[in-house]
């Protein structure tokens, strides 16, 4: 049993020297000082990342078909009324949304950008007590006010109460209203106004667009129609601001490019255009809760009115759909990887403070060799 420990003592690898072959320098102390206080920040970073979850992402190819993408939008138009505002969306697979109104609200806002609650006092008008009837007469006691469609009334008793009635009931006859200005309700409920609209789209997930533009369209023999005479005798400013617009839930770390991006249109009747291409993708957190979204990357290109020709004045968005997904997953650092860096921390400081002391050490008996042999030298010379 003594021979098993001879040789066991053998291959001993860390031989225990005797202390008074030590060497204890100042130099070494400091070193030590300072890298056991490294060692010690490079620990408690270490053990906060093992506490905290990290994110591993992965690219996949989408096999997800039939679903139905959300656009979350908040978009602020200065200089064009909610009345004359509309959204409308289309897709490569023929489906068409116009003047979309679910989930939609339109907040009416002065030239301050301030929203006005009130609509007989937004325009800086007097309120009338006693307004007009649509028959001509003043409002009477416990009477139901009635306002004129002028003239696109659909029966004796249909009322036009507000300038987006009268837009509706000319839609309706198919009508165009060439000069909306010639209109008192509309001229007074306009003048000075922008609008905020902010909403949420259902698309379908293929490539399409939906847009931002003044005035309705009128339907004729199916076919979808601008009306174009508007636009020829109308400048419409298309300047505004997206607060807001994601395509899809929020979740950690998404960033939406177009976030709080303003454009100031110097030349009404232009198109503004947005291409966008939308990136699937899955955040799954560490308690294992899925959230399906969307990230995108977006260029803009303005397109002025042309001469020849009448132009369609809007802001419009061009989405088209990757097929590649991105996946992010929150995880915990094993335990085992935690420990692999704990031992190559103390490892890889113990080398280096080594090395460092060796270097020190060594230098310092060299320059005390050399200030001997100098002294020497000079005892020797008669």
């Amino acid at each position: 049993m003594e021979s098993v420990f001879t040789e066991l003592r053998k291959l001993d690898a860390y031989p225990e020297i005797n202390e008074d072959f030590y060497s204890r320098t100042f130099s070494g102390g400091f070193l030590t000082v300072v890298l056991s206080v490294v060692m010690l920040l490079i620990f408690v970073s270490e053990l906060s990342l093992y506490l905290h979850t990290v994110t591993k992402t992965q690219l996949i190819v989408d096999t997800t078909r039939g679903e139905m993408l959300k656009v979350y939008f908040d978009v602020t138009f200065a200089d064009i009324p909610c009345s004359l505002l509309i959204v409308n969306s289309m897709d490569i697979s023929g489906e068409r949304h116009l003047d979309i109104r679910h989930d939609i609200v339109k907040k009416r806002i002065d030239a301050l950008g301030n929203v006005t609650e009130s609509k007989p006092d937004v325009t800086g008008q007097p309120k009338i007590e006693t307004p007009l009837q649509k028959h001509g007469g003043r409002l009477e006691h416990n009477e139901t006010y009635c306002g004129s469609c002028f003239g696109a009334e659909a029966s004796d008793d249909h009322c036009c109460n507000s300038c987006e009635e009268v837009h509706d009931a000319y839609l309706k006859k198919g009508w165009a209203m060439r000069n909306p200005d010639s209109i008192d309700l509309c001229r007074r409920e306009e003048e000075g106004e922008g609008c905020n609209i902010q909403g949420i789209l259902e698309i379908n997930k293929v490539a399409g667009n939906f847009h931002f533009s003044p005035k309705k369209k009128f339907n004729s023999s199916n076919f979808h129609l601008f009306d174009f005479l508007e636009f020829q005798h109308d400048n419409y400013n298309m300047t505004h601001k997206i607060n807001k617009l994601a395509f899809g839930d929020h979740f950690p770390g998404v960033v939406n490019p177009l976030d709080g991006v303003s454009w100031v249109h110097e030349i009404p009747n232009g198109m503004y255009q947005y291409f966008i291409k939308v990136v699937p993708a899955v955040y799954t957190d560490i308690r294992g809760r899925t959230i399906q979204s969307n990230q995108f990357t977006v260029t803009g290109f303005y397109k002025g009115p042309k001469t020849h020709r009448p132009s369609h004045p809007g802001v419009f968005f061009y989405y088209d759909l990757s097929p590649v997904m991105v996946t992010f997953k929150e995880e915990h650092v094993s335990f085992l990887d935690f420990l692999t860096n704990i031992f190559a921390i103390i490892g890889g400081i113990f080398a280096i403070a080594s090395i460092i002391d060796s270097f020190t050490y060594h230098g310092r008996k060299i320059r005390q060799s050399d200030e001997r042999w100098k002294s020497a030298s000079l005892v020797d010379i008669p």
